[in-house]
C-alpha cells in the first residue's frame, strides 16, 4: 500500500498558500492539487463548498480490493486536510479521451449550483458530465477579455457554456455572438447570461458547425473587434459535416476567424492538444504571440494545460 502521508502534505501546504490566495482575487473555483506526485495521479479542485476529485488514468494495474483501499485513504485524506465531508468530494475517473467524449454524460445527473469567479457567475455541475462547465485553466484569459472588451464586438466560437461571453458583456462590449454546435451547452450558455443579467438582444446565441458560420458570417461581411476561438482537439460529432482534428485543420479556422477580425482587432486562440505546433504559414500571414505562460493561473501546476496565442493582423 502507497503511503498516504506526502499526499495529505502536499495537499495540506497547497491549501495554505492557494486558499488566502483565491480569497483575495474573489474566485471560488480554483485548483488545489494537480498530479504534484506521481503516485498520486489526481486534480482537486474546489467549487464552493463542493470538491471536484479527478483520477487520472496511468495504466497502472492494481487488485480491486487493493484499489478500493488506497482511493479510500485518499478520500479520507481530502476530507481531513480540507475539511470538506465525504459527499461533498464528488470523484470522477478519467480515461483517455477521443474526440467527442469529453462532452459525454456520466449516467449521473448532479446538481447544479453557482460559484462566482472575478464578480461573474457561473452555473457548474460535477456529476453530470466530464467537464463541469466551467474550464478553470482560462480564467486568466477569461479576465483579459473582461478587462479589454469595453465597446468592443466580440466573438465567442467553439463557446461550450458561454463563460468568455459572460466576461465580455459584463466588461461592457457593445455585442456578441456565441456559437456552438451543442444545444446543450447553449441552454448552459443562455443561463449563465440570465444569472449575469445580459442583454439577450444584443449577445446573441448562434447554434451552427463553426467551420459553417464563419463562411456565412463571411459573405455577410460580420466583423468583430475581440474573438475567441478554443476548440476541442479532436471532434466527430454527428452533427458536424467534417470530423474536426485541431492539427489539420487551424490554419481554416483561424483564417477563417481572421476573415472576421477588424483590422486592430484581437484572436485568443487557445487548445489542450499536447502534440500541437502552431503552423508556420499562421506567423507568415499574421502577427502571432505566444502567451501560453500567461495564460495558464497560478493554481495549476502543469503549465501545459492548454496552449494560447495571441493573433493580429499585420
Amino acid at each position: 500500500m502507497t503511503d498516504i502521508t506526502p499526499f495529505a502534505n502536499r495537499l495540506g501546504k497547497n491549501i495554505k498558500h492557494l486558499m488566502k490566495w483565491a480569497k483575495r482575487n474573489n474566485i471560488e473555483a480554483w485548483r488545489i492539487y494537480d498530479r504534484d506526485i506521481p503516485q498520486f495521479p489526481f486534480a482537486v479542485d474546489v467549487y464552493g463548498d463542493k470538491i471536484h476529485l479527478q483520477e487520472y488514468d496511468t495504466g497502472w494495474l492494481m487488485q480491486p480490493e487493493e484499489y478500493e483501499a488506497w482511493l479510500g485513504e485518499v478520500l479520507e485524506a481530502i476530507g481531513f486536510v480540507t475539511g470538506f465531508t465525504p459527499e461533498h468530494i464528488h470523484l470522477k475517473r478519467r480515461e483517455r479521451q477521443k474526440g467527442v467524449q469529453q462532452y459525454e454524460k456520466t449516467g449521473k445527473v448532479g446538481e447544479d449550483f453557482v460559484v462566482c469567479e472575478h464578480g461573474r457567475k457561473f452555473w457548474v455541475n460535477l456529476d453530470k458530465y466530464l467537464d463541469t462547465g466551467l474550464f478553470l485553466d482560462h480564467r486568466n484569459t477569461r479576465k483579459k477579455v473582461g478587462e479589454t472588451a469595453a465597446g468592443k464586438r466580440f466573438l465567442n466560437l467553439f463557446s461550450y457554456t458561454g463563460s468568455f461571453t459572460v466576461y465580455a458583456a459584463t466588461g461592457s462590449a457593445v455585442s456578441s455572438e456565441t456559437v456552438d454546435l451543442s444545444n446543450t451547452y447553449l441552454d448552459w450558455a443562455r443561463r449563465n447570461f440570465e444569472l449575469n443579467g445580459m442583454d439577450t438582444a444584443q449577445h446573441q446565441i448562434v447554434r451552427a458547425d463553426v467551420f459553417q458560420y464563419l463562411q456565412a458570417a463571411a459573405e455577410e461581411g460580420k466583423k468583430f473587434d475581440l474573438i475567441v476561438m478554443d476548440p476541442p482537439s479532436f471532434s466527430n460529432s454527428k452533427k458536424m459535416l467534417d470530423i474536426l482534428d485541431i492539427q489539420r485543420d487551424q490554419l481554416k479556422l483561424i483564417q477563417g476567424a481572421m476573415n472576421l477580425l477588424s483590422s486592430d482587432g484581437l484572436l485568443y486562440f487557445s487548445n489542450n492538444l499536447r502534440s500541437f505546433v502552431l503552423d508556420e504559414a499562421v506567423g507568415e500571414r499574421f502577427a502571432v504571440k505566444d502567451i501560453s505562460k500567461q495564460s495558464v493561473p497560478d493554481d495549476f501546476r502543469n503549465k501545459k494545460i492548454h496552449q494560447c496565442w495571441e493573433i493580429r493582423h499585420k
